[in-house]
């Protein structure tokens, strides 16, 4: 019998996951079905309860419904409690379990598929909203020495407090970057979709820097200016790979090959 899956969200005509979960399904066998479901944005929990009804085992929850989804989970993982978000529901009898895939999905791109190790590197991640909340811990997790910065500086330090007990984490504004540089550069930001430039100092980028813009589809202000002071780029397709992968293994116990799915993404 075909077990079914599905994204949660609004819009969501636009979303790659069901394709991404589709080769998943038949790269390993897996006998599901996977759809897209626009909720209305005052009915996700009457959503979720209609598709528990209709026996679904689970579904991807994105914009603007982590919130709502971490809410409604009966039981959370450690990384949904650091994020304070979910993207990922798993429906065990009367449970939910809440996971958010993220960080992981953005540490496993950035270590496997770009060949970076993030341990012992210095990471700048930008931005203190609900995107840099949800990949700090695997960031953490992995061995980075990590500073948040955001225009608000005391939103950053906020992030920062909040998990300086799992490792080296510090925040600051924009302004106290002069002189310093970094490894890795990711930004959890929403610039890109206002095309709004970011303010970095030219010295920022280490040598052989990575800048990663969690965003995907296009070059952001960010991108472009990183492309200009000589660091490696890439944007989070990637990432939405790999944190798909994540959910496909807490769902089926079976971790599909990422990499023929983001070539054949990164193709079409």
């Amino acid at each position: 019998m075909t077990d079914q899956y599905a994204v949660i969200g609004n819009p969501i005509s636009h979303s790659k996951s069901p394709p991404i979960h589709r080769m998943f399904a038949e790269q390993t066998g897996q006998d599901i079905s996977y759809e897209a479901i626009e909720s209305p944005l005052d009915g996700f929990a009457a959503t979720i309860e209609r598709l528990r009804a209709a026996g679904y085992e689970g579904c991807n929850v994105t914009v603007p419904f982590k919130f709502e989804a971490f809410e409604l989970a009966t039981r959370l993982s450690e990384r949904a409690q650091s994020a304070q978000a979910v993207n990922t529901l798993k429906f065990e009898g009367g449970a939910i379990l809440g996971d958010n895939t993220d960080g992981a999905g953005l540490v496993a791109d950035i270590e496997h598929n770009l060949g970076v190790s993030l341990r012992d590197k210095r990471v700048l991640l930008m931005g203190a909203g609900g995107a840099a909340y949800g990949v700090i811990l695997p960031l953490v997790h992995a061995g980075a020495h990590i500073a948040v910065a955001n225009r608000t500086a005391d939103k950053a330090r906020q992030l920062a407090a909040a998990f300086a007990a799992s490792g080296e984490v510090t925040g600051c504004g924009y302004d106290e970057l002069d002189e310093l540089q970094f490894d890795v550069i990711v930004n959890a930001t929403s610039a890109g979709l206002s095309d709004s430039a970011i303010p970095l100092p030219d010295s920022i980028f280490a040598p052989n820097a990575l800048a990663y813009d969690m965003m995907y589809g296009r070059e952001t202000p960010f991108m472009a200016f990183a492309r200009e002071h000589g660091a490696h780029v890439a944007d989070g397709l990637g990432m939405l790979v790999e944190q798909a992968a994540e959910a496909f293994h807490i769902w089926r116990g079976v971790r599909p090959d990422t990499r023929p799915v983001l070539e054949k993404l990164r193709s079409a």
